[in-house]
């Protein structure tokens, strides 16, 4: 008896059933996603640490010429390799690094002996907070903007957007930095030129300081997601599920959120996976026009310094950031997409 209660009940709401089946492809796809991921990122993190590590090796710099400067005796350059562990074998310095940076400690500075990692912590929550902002600032404007051109492709509009975006792609983001702080900071005083305030210390102060180098970093993300997603949609238009849709007496609304945008988000969303490092690396002259002490600008004054282990610390932080990132734009475009779905 229990189990016709059972099986009635499943009959009864086929719907919930429908949802829960949904719901499993859905984790599943997700599942298969982050171990396609994982097994690249793997392989991926252990040759870019292995190189990373043999930086020092190919750069022939030692801390000892940073602490006595260039006429340090063979003696005292023996003798301070030895303290920081640089006579050791490279394979057992190598191992010995490598395990503490898989416990999140990247070791200390030549300069100065400080903490790299909270060096780098100070100053990737600089760059973070701008980095992001701007690719908000970005997705949104290119979505929309995108979006428009596509649905009004042919028109006044899409050439006008077309025009726009090209002006913007070919602008330097420290050229726009400059405009901006002559505009808004120093013509209108509506906001800070430089400095960076903590969010712990408020929300709105924070975000002041940080909007306007985060505008001058969204115009090219903005550019090319927006160019992405022109095309995707114009192409998924021509598309015949969208003809079929149309013959079955569809909205235009119901037609493109339905079909024609999940179909053509695709390139849009994948561009962002390359452009977020871009933005990492491209944020060095923006935080020197803003002053700000951020991530790019710690690495390139490491690297001028000659100071390895924090150059090294920044590029494994980097190679993170970026598989990270990537792994998290892999799920949505298996979450959301319908060929990344089906594996295309």
């Amino acid at each position: 008896m229990a189990v016709s209660t059972a099986d009635h009940a499943v009959v009864a709401d086929p719907g919930a059933v429908l949802a829960a089946a949904r719901a499993r492809r859905a984790a599943g796809r997700v599942l298969v996603t982050l171990a396609r991921s994982v097994a690249i990122f793997v392989p991926v993190f252990l040759v870019a640490t292995f190189l990373t590590f043999a930086l020092r090796a190919i750069s022939g710099l030692s801390p000892a010429h940073i602490q006595l400067g260039e006429s340090a005796t063979p003696d005292a350059v023996a003798r301070i390799e030895q303290q920081w562990g640089l006579d050791r074998p490279f394979l057992a310095q190598y191992w010995t690094w490598f395990t503490n940076i898989l416990h999140g400690q990247l070791g200390a500075s030549w300069s100065n002996g400080a903490n790299i990692a909270e060096l780098i912590s100070n100053g990737l929550a600089i760059s973070l907070s701008v980095v992001t902002l701007a690719l908000i600032i970005g997705v949104v404007f290119g979505f929309g903007l995108g979006t428009l051109a596509a649905v009004r492709r042919t028109t006044w509009i899409d050439r006008a957007i077309t025009g726009f975006l090209t002006v913007f792609s070919v602008m330097p983001p420290f050229v726009v930095g400059i405009v901006l702080v002559t505009v808004f900071a120093v013509g209108l005083g509506w906001l800070p030129a430089a400095g960076y305030v903590p969010a712990s210390v408020g929300t709105w102060p924070w975000f002041t300081h940080i909007l306007l180098p985060a505008l001058a970093l969204s115009l090219d993300p903005m550019a090319d997601v927006a160019r992405q997603l022109r095309s995707g949609l114009i192409a998924s238009y021509q598309e015949n599920y969208v003809t079929g849709a149309i013959v079955r007496g569809l909205s235009p609304r119901r037609i493109f959120f339905r079909h024609v945008l999940r179909n053509g988000v695709g390139p849009a969303l994948s561009v962002l996976g390359w452009r977020f490092p871009t933005l990492i690396g491209g944020s060095v002259v923006t935080e020197w026009i803003f002053g700000l002490q951020g991530f790019g600008r710690f690495a390139n004054d490491s690297a001028q310094a000659g100071d390895v282990p924090a150059v090294q610390g920044v590029l494994v932080v980097s190679i993170v950031l970026v598989v990270t990132f990537n792994l998290i734009v892999n799920v949505v475009l298996g979450r959301v997409t319908p060929a990344s779905q089906r594996g295309v």
